[in-house]
């Protein structure tokens, strides 16, 4: 494959931004775009001189090497289906559902079919993750505090917990992605939620959520997320392990250690970029770089779902772990929706 073309699911402001980078690499053609607005479609297409297709069956029937599906936390499901059942390789935006219910079927197909998938945790691709990898080798992790303390997204559904999951699942599931890759697997999680929606019409979802973890490997940690704030104030994790404490956010890691203290400074942009890239390669058979394909994605969004729903519910909620987990509900008083279990 000389060229790989790729269709849009989706003509948002996270697809506008894959459209730039795809069509920035000179191996990739911008196959052509669908949305449930037809106009955003064209617009975004004619952008880059691709085609507008009237509906993902069109675009498919069209031939592409690849799909992205960059939809809502909410109309995720019948596209990726859709390019399931056609055998093309998939690339997701998380979160990769608003439900558990959703992302295990996907999930579940795609692991059926042996389908290649990746969905877009960029911060896995930040230099400064494998920086902070290498560092905690031979140094257990006691605990880590993840944060993501953040403004409402001026889009309609955002602040509605039945359409973006609310702001742990569609915005902190960046930090507990790494929180997962670098700490390991929570066992158990307990949350709370202000019950006050912030002052943006029609909001239900929570203002503000504090969260503690326990993880399989005995290390203990935190999250807090709020959207109360007009700014991004702090989104990122801190990590404590014997004789080294780290801050590690999107634009760098600050490394404490006996020797002092020290910066380096991170490039988002460019972990944009290389999540495209590596998934590109990887369709080409020319890489092997997909570091969130579904699997570990549907990994991400459990953990993140339970948050939610132990701050719902007010009850600690249970993950199984293990390379087949998956979550079942374990009292009768208090079901929660599948793929939870709750502990009294």
């Amino acid at each position: 494959m000389r060229t790989c073309r790729v269709g849009l699911v989706g003509a948002g402001g996270v697809a506008q931004r894959h459209a730039r980078v795809l069509t920035g690499f000179e191996d990739v053609e911008l196959l052509g775009v669908t949305d449930v607005a037809p106009d955003a479609a064209a617009a975004l297409a004619g952008a880059y001189g691709a085609r507008t297709f009237r509906d993902v069956d069109a675009l498919l029937a069209a031939g592409p090497d690849a799909v992205y599906v960059c939809v809502p936390p909410f109309a995720h499901g019948p596209a990726e289906e859709a390019v399931i059942a056609a055998g093309v390789p998939l690339f997701v935006e998380k979160p990769v559902a608003v439900d558990l219910e959703t992302a295990e079927r996907i999930g579940a197909l795609v692991e059926q079919r042996g389908l290649l998938t990746g969905v877009g945790h960029h911060w896995r691709y930040l230099h400064i993750v494998e920086e902070a990898r290498q560092l905690l080798v031979g140094r257990p992790v006691r605990m880590v505090n993840g944060a993501w303390l953040d403004k409402v997204p001026p889009v309609a559904w955002w602040a509605r917990r039945d359409r973006s999951g609310g702001p742990v699942v569609e915005q902190a599931a960046h930090v507990l992605d790494l929180v997962r890759l670098l700490v390991g697997e929570a066992t158990e999680v307990t949350a709370y939620g202000d019950g006050s929606p912030p002052p943006v019409a029609g909001a239900d979802i929570d203002s503000v959520t504090a969260a503690t973890l326990r993880f399989s490997s005995g290390a203990v940690g935190t999250l807090a997320a709020a959207c109360v704030l007009t700014w991004q104030h702090r989104a990122g994790l801190e990590i404590v392990a014997d004789g080294l404490a780290l801050w590690l956010a999107e634009d760098g890691l600050t490394i404490r250690d006996a020797d002092g203290e020290r910066h380096l400074p991170a490039d988002p942009d460019g972990a944009r970029v290389a999540v495209d890239r590596a998934f590109v390669d990887a369709v080409r058979g020319i890489g092997d770089d997909v570091r969130a394909p579904y699997a570990e994605a549907l990994r991400t969004q459990r953990l993140a779902l339970a948050v939610a729903e132990s701050a719902r519910i007010g009850h600690s909620v249970a993950l199984p772990t293990g390379p087949a987990a998956r979550l079942t509900p374990a009292v009768a008083d208090a079901v929660p929706p599948e793929g939870v279990t709750v502990d009294a």
